[in-house]
C-alpha cells in the first residue's frame, strides 16, 4: 500500500484504545453510530415523492437585521466578502423541513443575521425555489452535487440510508465552494442552534483542519472490523497522531478549507473508500473514512455545540435526555426526528425545543 507510506506523517504513533470515564453523559459506541449524520438521507419510495412535493409550503422567515455592533462590510454582497460567516447544509427532499428550521434557528439567535452566507448542497434542483421563497433575503448559493461524482466509491453498508450519495457531499466542500471561502461550518439537517453560532465560527483550530466535539470514552475499535485491526497494512494507521484518536460526530464540524485543499483530504478520503470497496474494513458508510483521516488530528470543540443523539436509537427512536453541561446546539441524530414525532402527536419532551423554529405550514 504505497499511498499509506506516502502519508506516513498522518499514520505514524501507537493507538492506545482506552475507555475513558466521560466528563459528560454520552452514548455507547453503538448509540454513537446510530446518532451519526448517516441516517439523515433515506430516500422515500417514488410513490411518496409526489406527496412530499405537494406539501412544500413554508412561511416566509421574519426579517432580521444586523445589530449596530456588527462589523459587516456592506457593498460587496458576493460570496467572497471577507465579513461573511459561511455555513454549509444539505437540502434533502425528506429532511428539507429540518434544514429550514436549522437555518431559521441560526438567524434567530444571531446578533448579525445579515452577515451569514449559506451554501446549500442539493442533488435535486427543485428544492432551490423552496429555500429562496422561504428566506428571500438570505445570502445563499445552491450547489448541485451530482450523485455520480461519488456513486462508484460507495460500498454497501449495514443500512441503505448510509449509501445515499448526498451523505458524501461534505467530502467535496473544498472543491464545490469558491476558492475564496477559506472556512465553513458544516451542519446536519436535524439540528437547531440556540446560541450565536458566531462563537462556533470563531473557534481556533490551531494546526488542525477540522474541529468538532469529540467523545473519547467511546470504544474506538468498534468502528472498524477485524479485517482492519488484524491486517498489518492497516492496524498501525493511527500511529503518529497528535492526540489519542477519538470518535467525533461529523454532523457539526468547523472546516479550514484552505488547509483541506492544500493537503488534498478529499483524495485521502476517496482512497480509503476505494480500499473499503475491496477489503471491507468497516460497515458504516461515510463516517469511518473521516475517522481514518482525521481522528487524532481534530481540534476539540466544546460538547455544548453538539448535544447529539436526541433522535433516539435506530429501532425504537426512543426519547433521550440532553447530556450534562451547557447547550448551544441540539442535534436530533438517530432515527426519530422532531417534526415526525410532533406530527404524529407522540413527541418527546425535548422536541418542544425544535418546534419554535419550524416554518412548515400544514395543510388543513
Amino acid at each position: 500500500m504505497l499511498w499509506i507510506t506516502e502519508f506516513s506523517g498522518f499514520f505514524s504513533a501507537a493507538l492506545a484504545v482506552i475507555l475513558l470515564s466521560p466528563s459528560l453523559q454520552s452514548f455507547s459506541p453503538a448509540a454513537a453510530i446510530r446518532s451519526s449524520h448517516l441516517d439523515a438521507y433515506f430516500r422515500p419510495s417514488p410513490s411518496s415523492d409526489s406527496s412530499l412535493r405537494r406539501n412544500f409550503s413554508y412561511r416566509e422567515s421574519p426579517i432580521l437585521r444586523n445589530a449596530d455592533v456588527c462589523r459587516f462590510s456592506g457593498g460587496d454582497h458576493g460570496v467572497c466578502n471577507p465579513s461573511y460567516v459561511h455555513v454549509a447544509i444539505t437540502l434533502d427532499l425528506v429532511y428539507l423541513r429540518g434544514s429550514v428550521a436549522a437555518v431559521n434557528s441560526i438567524l434567530q439567535h444571531s446578533a448579525c443575521p445579515e452577515s451569514f452566507f449559506f451554501h446549500f448542497l442539493v442533488s435535486e434542483t427543485s428544492l432551490e425555489s423552496v429555500i429562496r421563497s422561504t428566506f428571500p433575503r438570505l445570502n445563499l448559493k445552491i450547489y448541485y452535487f451530482a450523485p455520480e461524482r461519488v456513486q462508484s466509491l460507495i460500498s454497501s453498508s449495514v443500512r441503505q440510508a448510509l449509501e445515499q450519495p448526498l451523505n458524501y457531499a461534505r467530502n467535496y466542500l473544498a472543491e464545490l465552494l469558491e476558492p475564496c471561502v477559506n472556512r465553513v461550518i458544516y451542519l446536519d439537517s436535524d439540528i437547531v442552534v440556540i446560541d450565536d453560532i458566531v462563537k462556533l465560527w470563531e473557534t481556533g483550530l490551531g494546526p488542525s483542519t477540522i474541529g468538532a466535539p469529540e467523545y473519547c470514552h467511546a470504544n474506538f475499535t468498534s468502528y472498524f472490523n477485524g479485517a482492519f485491526w488484524f491486517d498489518e497494512r492497516y492496524n498501525e494507521t493511527f500511529k503518529g497522531r497528535r492526540r489519542k484518536p477519538c470518535y467525533f460526530n461529523t454532523g457539526v464540524m468547523v472546516i479550514d478549507l484552505k488547509k483541506w485543499r492544500r493537503f488534498g483530504y478529499t483524495r485521502m478520503i476517496e482512497r480509503w473508500m476505494e480500499i473499503q470497496k475491496v477489503e471491507r474494513i468497516y460497515e458504516l458508510g461515510s463516517l469511518p473514512a473521516y475517522l481514518l483521516v482525521f481522528a487524532g488530528h481534530v481540534a476539540p470543540i466544546s460538547h455544548r455545540w453538539n448535544q447529539h443523539g436526541l433522535g433516539g436509537d435506530k429501532v425504537k427512536g426512543s426519547c433521550r435526555d440532553i447530556h450534562d453541561g451547557p447547550v448551544s446546539l441540539l442535534h436530533w441524530s438517530g432515527s426519530g426526528k422532531p417534526w415526525s414525532r410532533l406530527d404524529s402527536k407522540h413527541p418527546c419532551p425535548l422536541d418542544s425545543l425544535w418546534e419554535p423554529y419550524d416554518l412548515y405550514e400544514h395543510s388543513h
